[in-house]
Parts: C-alpha cells; sequence; structure tokens
C-alpha cells in the first residue's frame, strides 16, 4: 500500500512540476503586421489576435534584414550578418552559411544547454545544420501549419521533467505554387502556396478575401493586379492562423498553455516589391506578438523598439540560462573546445571569436506599456540571392532613418520571384514613370546613396531629406551613428566610407 501511494504522490508530483517554462517559437516567412492585433481591417486571424490580447504586442519589432535565411540567421544567433557570417540564402547554388563559431551562441545549442528539449518543425533555412542542430525533427508539409501543429503534438507533449523548445517555421505566406489560371488579369497573380481552385489542404478552413476588401500597404500601387495578389497573400495568412490555433488547442489539451511562453514573428516584411529584400519598412516590419503565462500584466501594447538580434537572448533568458552581466549563455561553450572531435571542420578556420549577443533580452519589459528598449536599431543587408549583390545599411531610432546605398550606382536587384510579380510588373510594363507606393518604378529601380526619413512626421518613407541642405546637420549625425554601430559590431562595410 505504501509503495502504491508512493507511487501516486510521485506521478501527481511529476504532472505539477514537469515541463514549466517551455517554449513556442513561431516565424512565419515574408509576412508583415497584416493581422487584426494590428488593426487591419480585413485580415481574419483570431488566434494570433487572441495571443496578443493575452500577453504583449510590439508596434516597433524590426527585422535586420528582409532576406529569408539571412534573417533566420539572425533569428537564431542574436547577431548580424556581417558577423554571423550568412549574408544569403544557404540552399542550392547560393550556399552561404554562418561561421562555425556561432555555434557558442546557437539558439537551439544554448537552449539545450540550459535543459531543454528542442524539436525543429517546417522552413529551416540555415547552415550549417551542426551550428543549428536541433535534437528532433518533425517533418510536416510547411505550408499547411495545421498538419505541422499535429506532428508536434507527440513532440510538446512528450513526457519527461526537461521543459520544451519547439522552433515552428511556416513556409507560407512566402510566394509559391504557381500562377493562379482563374484569373481574368493579363499578368496572372501567384498562388502565394494556396492551392488552385480554391482546393484546401486537409484539415484547413480556407479564408477567401474580397480583392475590393484588401487596405493597400502604402508601398504598393494600388491596382487590380496588387488586390489580385493580396488576397492570395491574405488566405496564406490565415491558413497559418489556424496552424497557431491547433497549437493552443494542443497546449490547453495538455495542461500545457499556462506553462508555454509563446512567440508569433516573421522573418521579415511580405514578399512583393518594396518590402521583401528592401530596408524600408515594408520589408523591415514584423509582427511580433508574446504571451508569457507567467507574467501578470495581459493585453499590453508596446511601443518599445525591438529587434530580430534580441530574440536569442530573451529565449535564453527567459530559460534561464542567460549571464545578463556578460550578455552570453551561463554555460557557455568556446568554438574551439565543441569542435575538437570533429576532424573535418578545421579549427583554424572557424571564424570570427564570438563570446556575446549583440542583441538584448526583452523578457523584462513584457507587461509594461511604457518601458522602453533600443533607442537605435541598425539593420544590415548584402545579398538575398547570389546574384542581388546590393549592400544597404540602416540606422534608426523613432525620429529619423537613415538608409545607405553602398552601391547605389547599380540598378537595385530584384529577387527571381519579385521581378516575375504581376503587381510588380504590370507598372513596370507600362513605364518608369508609372507610381509604385511612394515612389515611380524607376525611382524604385534606380536609388540615391543616402536616404533620409524623418520616420516620425513621414512613416511611410515618402520625402527623401539627404540632399536637403535643411537637414544637413541631421544627416552628418546620422552618418556618424551608422559608422559608429559598423565599428561596434565589427562591421566589413565600414571601409567603404574611405574609397568607392
Amino acid at each position: 500500500m505504501k509503495s502504491l501511494l508512493a507511487f501516486l504522490f510521485a506521478a501527481l508530483t511529476f504532472s505539477v512540476t514537469a515541463a514549466e517554462k517551455n517554449v513556442i517559437f513561431i516565424i512565419a516567412d515574408d509576412e508583415s503586421p497584416t493581422l487584426g492585433c494590428y488593426g487591419d481591417p480585413t485580415a481574419k486571424t483570431p488566434a494570433i489576435d487572441a495571443i496578443a490580447a493575452d500577453g504583449t504586442i510590439f508596434h516597433n519589432a524590426f527585422a535586420t534584414t528582409a532576406s529569408c535565411s539571412a534573417s533566420r540567421s539572425v533569428v537564431m544567433s542574436g547577431l548580424h550578418n556581417h558577423r554571423n557570417g550568412q549574408y544569403g540564402h544557404q540552399h542550392s547554388y547560393h550556399k552561404f552559411s554562418s561561421y562555425h563559431s556561432v555555434v557558442s551562441l546557437a539558439l537551439p545549442r544554448v537552449m539545450a544547454n540550459a535543459g531543454y528539449r528542442t524539436g525543429h518543425v517546417g522552413k529551416y533555412h540555415v547552415a550549417p545544420e551542426q551550428v543549428y542542430r536541433f535534437e528532433n525533427y518533425m517533418k510536416a508539409n510547411g505550408r499547411n501549419a495545421v498538419e505541422m501543429a499535429e506532428k508536434s503534438k507527440d513532440f510538446i507533449t512528450a513526457e519527461s521533467d526537461k521543459p520544451f523548445f519547439l522552433y515552428f517555421g511556416t513556409s507560407d505566406p512566402h510566394r509559391g505554387g504557381g500562377l493562379d489560371r482563374t484569373s481574368e488579369r493579363k499578368l496572372k497573380p501567384n498562388l502565394f502556396g494556396n492551392l488552385p481552385n480554391k482546393e484546401a489542404y486537409p484539415g484547413v478552413e480556407e479564408v477567401f478575401y474580397d480583392p475590393s476588401d484588401i487596405p493597400i500597404p502604402h508601398f504598393l500601387p494600388d491596382t487590380a493586379d496588387t488586390r489580385e495578389e493580396l488576397v492570395q497573400y491574405y488566405q496564406s495568412i490565415s491558413r497559418v492562423d489556424q496552424g497557431v490555433a491547433r497549437l493552443v488547442k494542443i497546449l490547453k489539451e495538455a495542461d500545457l498553455y499556462d506553462k508555454t511562453l509563446i512567440v508569433f514573428t516573421a522573418d521579415h516584411g511580405m514578399a512583393f516589391a518594396g518590402g521583401k529584400t528592401t530596408v524600408y519598412e515594408g520589408g523591415l516590419k514584423v509582427p511580433f506578438v508574446v504571451r508569457n503565462p507567467y507574467e501578470e500584466n495581459r493585453g499590453v501594447e508596446s511601443e518599445a523598439l525591438i529587434s530580430h538580434i534580441d530574440i536569442t537572448p530573451s529565449l535564453l533568458d527567459f530559460a534561464g540560462g542567460l549571464d545578463a552581466e556578460k550578455n552570453a549563455p551561463k554555460k557557455f561553450v568556446a568554438s574551439k573546445k565543441f569542435w575538437k572531435d570533429f576532424p573535418e571542420v578545421q579549427r583554424d578556420s572557424l571564424g570570427p571569436n564570438l563570446t556575446q549577443y549583440h542583441g538584448k533580452s526583452w523578457l523584462s519589459i513584457l507587461g509594461k506599456p511604457g518601458a522602453e528598449h533600443w533607442d537605435t536599431a541598425f539593420a544590415s543587408h548584402t545579398f538575398h540571392e547570389i546574384q542581388m549583390y546590393y549592400p544597404m545599411r540602416v540606422v534608426r531610432d523613432k525620429e529619423y532613418k537613415l538608409i545607405w546605398n553602398i552601391a547605389h550606382e547599380l540598378p537595385y536587384p530584384f529577387a527571381s520571384d519579385l521581378w516575375a510579380a504581376s503587381s510588380f510588373q504590370a507598372q513596370f510594363q507600362e513605364s518608369l514613370d508609372a507610381p509604385y507606393g511612394q515612389k515611380s518604378v524607376g525611382e524604385y529601380i534606380h536609388r540615391p546613396e543616402f536616404e533620409l526619413f524623418n520616420i516620425a512626421e513621414d512613416p511611410y518613407e515618402a520625402k527623401n531629406l539627404a540632399s536637403d541642405p535643411e537637414y544637413r546637420d541631421v544627416l552628418i549625425k546620422y552618418q556618424e551613428k551608422m559608422k559608429t554601430f559598423q565599428k561596434e559590431m565589427q562591421d566589413p562595410w565600414i571601409m567603404k566610407w574611405e574609397y568607392e
């Protein structure tokens, strides 16, 4: 009888104490803050909206680069691209990858060192795998977030005294899946991963939108071609939301919802010219929603300036594994020590010595509507696809934003899918003078060396002040800020101030 009671007590103790402080990190692919919780009047995203209503929503969250692989390497390292080494796409002939020395700071590695079971489902898109290695990989269709959630269920609910960390990367709402041949337009819209002829993925109740109801982002032209592509984009977003809803249901059924931190963001803005691959607001501004079940204040809207470089140190901070004074993992593993048992990896070519994060934890400002985080944010873009060399650097605060187009004498390079986009081609084929958002097509392609915007008064980046004599002192001030950031973060492109 005593042994039975002891067993029952142990089982009860396990059920109460196991799996506390879990983490689900959800990252959508090419999604702007086009969600109900951000005031979008059309988007049907009830699951994400509910998380925002019960957590903290950030209105000034920014990617450091609007390119898929490059952005994800920042998310998973807490380091800017010019420091982690992944300047562009990882896959195929693009062949970019992070330095091996990033292993000391890489998100899945440091979460495992902090005592977490680590799991990944969906889009990965970084390299080397040994640097960003998860212990468990679940296979699912990245275009069906409901299926992704179902395939993650066993990992989430596994009986263990360790908490879990799940990286949930959807392939939606990235462009793909061909063209909508049912369109009556001459230029057919991309399907954005949606199935043709309004078919539905298994387990998904597809949400369809009316082109006349769609709000037009400030960086796009209000045309029939744009509207037809946007309805496909919005449908893809609603599918992501249904996957989030299924994740929440799994957590609640397992009594884990109030033991799990949920973060929702995107790698960068929507896949339209003017968004993805640019360093304009349409490219860098991302949704960012955090529900911390251990935070008393809920339903908080924050104006704090946060960056993707903050994600890894923040999640590690929640896990109890961050040395705040050093801004590094408590269980720091030097890269030379880590790779000593891997003879195929040359220890003298691991990359730079990396000992701390560029970002800082936002955990302490959750639930605090008036709290600040960064005074200034920095962005760095060099490549998307391998042929798209166009380095840009950005320094931004809540008053001004400066863009340095280092290779401004080149025409702006297009990602292959954005060049083919009907929303862009319709305007391009009309003329270089055709309107495109706040610019003409020609102005979008041919850019000046510097673009200075009073972002507080001109959030749509409509008026470049860089050549205005009245703003010369402001221009010089922000150029110096940019140089200081580049020096602090050891950006190799700082030398371009001195030549060319």
